[in-house]
């Protein structure tokens, strides 16, 4: 899984449904009363409407782009009730958080809450990671971890599968562009479908395709240092000694330069594949230097040691301000560089397979 809720809709003010429809909507609270509760366009983030909290109670009513997606959200409260303009009164009961509306809003009530339930769970399993004792428990962590994405991905392609012929995946068009990228799943973005033309998730398709086409630049920058030699640079192993790359790079041997984190999710998730193409082919001279993006000296050492890395590591413990960054270009990780016996860097980002493939084809020759 890829980079999990990172995605954030900026506003898009002067977006919206052009046609109008009556939104009428009650709610009962365990708010006080006096406390504000905001009806806001989820697309633009302009507060359309509010009212004050009477008895446990509140209403809003008015007119809004008919089946703009809204939420109604409570002063200082983190949850929002997000729905569908679609003109059907809502009866809004946040004490459990249910509702009375069409089909499709109480769908969309019912979608959002399993999400927020796995990404809830998601967080206390990575918290329990971090502050486990021993290394069994920090494994199982991570294994948990890695289940629980792929039920959060399955989550989403149930939401997208069972509801092509409505709305619902425009609500979810953000997590939808993040985590849907596998050929088992028919495009969601195709236009053919209703949910795909809403104001909200062509936003989300738009400011997504500006995103994926800044990182194909970094990556197109990344990819230029493919046929040259390697850049030399210094940093500290796990016991403060310096060493160079130029120590392990261009003496005869085939070296991965492995860029990394004890705190990446998606590097932990790699180091396995990582480990397997060191285990198949270090008696034919292949190595690994990992370069760590870490802060934390002892977290560092803790991860060496439960991923089961036995290659060199070297880190100056600056997290992203790390010399290596700079000198290669690192935006995001895991990356990587393989360079050649006479120290030419070969290629750069090979992940999975792709790393066992081109080392295959290597030591064939």
């Amino acid at each position: 899984m890829k980079r999990i809720l990172t995605f954030t809709l900026a506003l898009a003010a002067g977006v919206a449904c052009s046609n109008q429809a009556n939104y009428s909507l009650t709610g009962k609270t365990a708010s006080e009363d006096g406390l504000a509760v905001y009806l806001v366009d989820n697309l633009t983030g302009e507060t359309l409407d509010s009212t004050i909290v009477e008895g446990g109670a509140f209403t809003l009513s008015g007119k809004a782009g008919k089946d703009a997606l809204l939420y109604v959200a409570e002063e200082g409260a983190d949850w929002r009730t997000l729905f569908f303009n679609d003109g059907t009164p809502i009866a809004l009961d946040l004490i459990d958080t249910t509702m009375t509306a069409s089909p499709l809003n109480e769908k969309l009530l019912a979608s959002d809450k399993a999400l927020t339930d796995k990404y809830m769970e998601l967080i206390k399993v990575s918290r329990l990671g971090k502050t486990a004792e021993t290394a069994e428990e920090r494994v199982a962590a991570n294994e948990r971890l890695s289940e629980i994405y792929e039920e959060y991905s399955g989550l989403l392609k149930n939401i997208l599968e069972e509801n092509r012929d409505n709305l619902l995946p425009a609500a979810f068009m953000d997590q939808l562009l993040e985590e849907i990228e596998d050929d088992s799943v028919e495009n969601p973005y195709d236009e053919k479908y209703a949910y795909a033309r809403h104001p909200y998730a062509k936003e989300c398709k738009r400011q997504y395709d500006e995103q994926n086409a800044k990182w194909a630049a970094i990556n197109e920058a990344k990819q230029k240092v493919i046929g040259q030699p390697f850049i030399d640079l210094e940093e500290p192993d796990v016991d403060g000694n310096p060493h160079k790359l130029s120590e392990y790079l261009g003496k005869g041997n085939w070296i991965l330069v492995d860029f990394w984190a004890s705190w990446c999710g998606p590097c932990r998730a790699e180091m396995p594949n990582v480990v397997a193409a060191y285990e198949q082919y270090h008696a034919k001279g292949f190595d690994v230097v990992g370069l760590s993006f870490d802060n934390d000296k002892e977290a560092w050492k803790q991860a060496i040691v439960d991923l089961k890395m036995p290659w060199i590591h070297l880190s100056d413990l600056k997290g992203w301000q790390t010399i290596a960054s700079d000198t290669y270009n690192v935006k995001s990780i895991p990356d990587n560089i393989l360079v050649d016996p006479e120290g030419k860097i070969v290629a750069r980002g090979l992940r999975g397979a792709d790393l066992l493939a081109k080392l295959s084809e290597i030591y064939a020759q």
